[in-house]
């Protein structure tokens, strides 16, 4: 079961909607562990304290805050839930902004979060919702997570609202550092017809379910032909682009989207073999071989246990 990781309340005006927060997204990437070279054994980060020369353990630490070269404020719990502030224990909301009007800040996102309303607060979170909905409204609203003030904003979302936490204005770098003469460049009305083409060819519904993480199933293909002794063929170089005939590179893209359009209707039109290929294998070309002709499985050598004193 989902744990709330913050529980508050939703403030506007005189309303109070008692909420939890929920993370809305998680990491599936690979993860790997740091190994000792020669042994293999994995590798320990401990925390030292150079002032007694001993390694502590995390629950031994404190938060401190330094005001001059060593010398320090320790900052407890208690003092972090007496900061005079309305936002520690709730998602105070400032003011609402039409959605298609909103500032291009709220697309500097940190992190999303489910809300998930008390069973008392039901009739007032669902109410706030729909108008938010049926008006194209977002709230913008401020709150205290992990000892610091955010920006956030609040929007309808499913069954539900999402919370995000923003960035701040100040933390967002401008683009007037870059080099962007958009004014000096000259567009061929041939180019832009084309480049429209290729465009359209290449729009349509937005199907999030057609879209997973192919790096991440090609590495786990990876690891596991090489824990089962196959030896991993490194990919050919794909060819460099040529764009130096912009004209010709938008004729060859349109070309390309086009057949790949038609062939993905005709793959979805297509009964399905029984016994065919799973789709999202994560096998990739280079370990596609049977493990009996790949070879005998690789050896798993375990991390050698450390000496004793």
């Amino acid at each position: 079961m989902a744990r709330a990781m913050w529980k508050g309340a939703i403030e506007f005006g005189l309303v109070t909607i008692p909420v939890k927060l929920y993370l809305a997204t998680e990491s599936k990437g690979v993860s790997f562990h740091m190994l000792h070279d020669e042994c293999h054994g994995r590798i320990q980060m401990k925390t030292y304290c150079p002032t007694d020369d001993v390694f502590i353990e995390r629950g031994d630490t404190v938060r401190g805050f330094e005001l001059a070269p060593a010398q320090y404020v320790v900052v407890t719990d208690d003092d972090l839930a007496a900061v005079p502030l309305k936002t520690v224990r709730s998602i105070q909301i400032e003011q609402f902004v039409p959605v298609a009007e909103d500032s291009q800040t709220t697309h500097f996102i940190k992190q999303a979060y489910y809300l998930e309303p008390e069973p008392v607060a039901r009739r007032a979170f669902f109410l706030l919702k729909q108008v938010l909905a049926e008006r194209g409204l977002r709230a913008i609203a401020k709150i205290v997570m992990k000892d610091r003030e955010q920006l956030a904003s609040l929007d309808p979302f499913a069954s539900t609202m999402l919370l995000s936490t923003l960035h701040w204005p100040d933390e967002i770098r401008s683009v007037g550092d870059l080099t962007l003469p958009e004014s000096d460049v000259e567009i061929k009305p041939a180019e832009r017809v084309m480049a429209e083409q290729l465009v359209a060819a290449m729009t349509g519904e937005f199907d999030p379910a057609a879209y997973r993480d192919e790096y991440r199933e090609a590495l786990l293909g990876i690891i596991e032909a090489k824990a089962a002794g196959a030896e991993i063929a490194e990919p050919a170089a794909a060819p460099a682009a040529k764009l130096t005939d912009l004209m010709a590179a938008l004729e060859a893209s349109v070309a390309a989207a086009k057949a790949s359009r038609a062939e993905r209707n005709a793959g979805a039109l297509a009964p399905s073999p029984i016994g065919g290929p799973r789709k999202g294998t994560r096998r990739t070309a280079a370990v596609a071989a049977e493990p009996e002709a790949q070879g005998a499985p690789a050896e798993l050598v375990p991390a050698r246990r450390r000496k004793s004193a």
